[in-house]
């Protein structure tokens, strides 16, 4: 199946990356190359772009995207949270630019054996990086009553998170939950009728959930902010593109203390702790997706973009 994926934001990324032409830039969600193409085409011979994703499909989709910018690429695979070490081990130490695109590609969705889709029945799978071991059925079969209920209310958001818990740890105890097939079927006995008759996908919320668990969505991005930031060059900049409430609180809270990380307490007359800011917040409040775009692309619904600017 070809590698499809819709850039989200495409344009205001691009404008709001301000791109130097002789600069170094980083896609650390590489999925299908889009705004990576779009970086490579404002970048002369001497530009660099350097493409990172941990799916081995987006790999070898954006390596065919950006084969015409020939020695202009490189093309790494591996997790963002690592891009430090790894821009290190190709001599990088810093970028004029960073993107992060964080929602789930259209390829990843629409192959329904990597097990993304509530749509198709598929294996239990959701991995991000096909290398790893554990999968979302041992989430399903594993996870304790309570470590269930959690994660979908944290990350799925579901008010019915405490009753699809109670059904999947019922429903396991007779036949191990193989499929997503099986489990959308647990899910919605778990969830009122004339709830699932309107709104979405009755397994939308706790498949997200699952997913964010698994590939550890927010504790990756948590952990990776302030090093991409010291990445950056004087005026460089990083724009992050979120999908779901908890990632773009992350990076809003991220962005905010490290444009002010003063810990003095506020009746101090002047800082005393020595921490110095690291640049500016360019986006006061996040930028969204044009009704354009939103009537073209139903996955940029919930997308939010997010730009920092380094002052060194």
């Amino acid at each position: 199946m070809e590698f499809r994926h819709k850039s989200v934001l495409l344009e205001e990324t691009i404008e709001q990356l301000d791109i130097k032409p002789d600069g170094i830039y980083v896609d650390g969600t590489l999925g299908g190359g889009g705004h990576s193409y779009a970086i490579c085409k404002e970048l002369s011979d001497k530009g660099r772009l350097i493409g990172i994703d941990q799916d081995a499909a987006a790999i070898e989709a954006a390596g065919t995207r950006l084969g015409e910018f020939k020695n202009r690429v490189t093309i790494i695979r591996s997790n963002y949270c690592e891009m430090k070490k790894k821009l290190a081990d190709i001599g990088v130490t810093s970028v004029d630019g960073i993107i992060l695109d964080l929602g789930v590609s259209s390829y990843q969705l629409d192959t329904a054996d990597r097990g993304f889709t509530y749509r198709e029945d598929a294996p239990l799978d959701m991995r991000m990086d096909q290398r790893m071991e554990r999968t979302a059925r041992d989430i399903v079969n594993e996870y304790s009553e309570m470590e269930l209920y959690r994660i979908i209310r944290d990350y799925g958001e579901d008010k019915f998170a405490k009753n699809i818990a109670k059904h999947i740890v019922r429903a396991r105890q007779e036949k191990t939950l193989e499929t997503t097939g099986e489990l959308i079927h647990v899910i919605k006995a778990a969830i009122p009728a004339k709830v699932r008759a309107v709104g979405g996908h009755p397994a939308k919320k706790t498949f997200q959930a699952i997913r964010i668990e698994l590939n550890n969505e927010l504790g990756v991005l948590e952990n990776s902010l302030d090093d991409m930031i010291e990445l950056l060059n004087d005026r460089g900049r990083i724009c992050i593109i979120t999908f779901h409430s908890l990632e773009d609180r992350i990076v809003k809270n991220s962005f905010r203390r490290n444009e002010n990380p003063c810990t003095c307490p506020r009746e101090f007359p002047v800082c005393v702790c020595g921490k110095v800011s690291k640049g500016r917040v360019v986006t006061r409040k996040p930028i969204l997706p044009q009704e354009e775009e939103l009537n073209e692309n139903s996955r940029a619904k919930s997308a939010k973009l997010r730009v920092f600017e380094r002052r060194r």
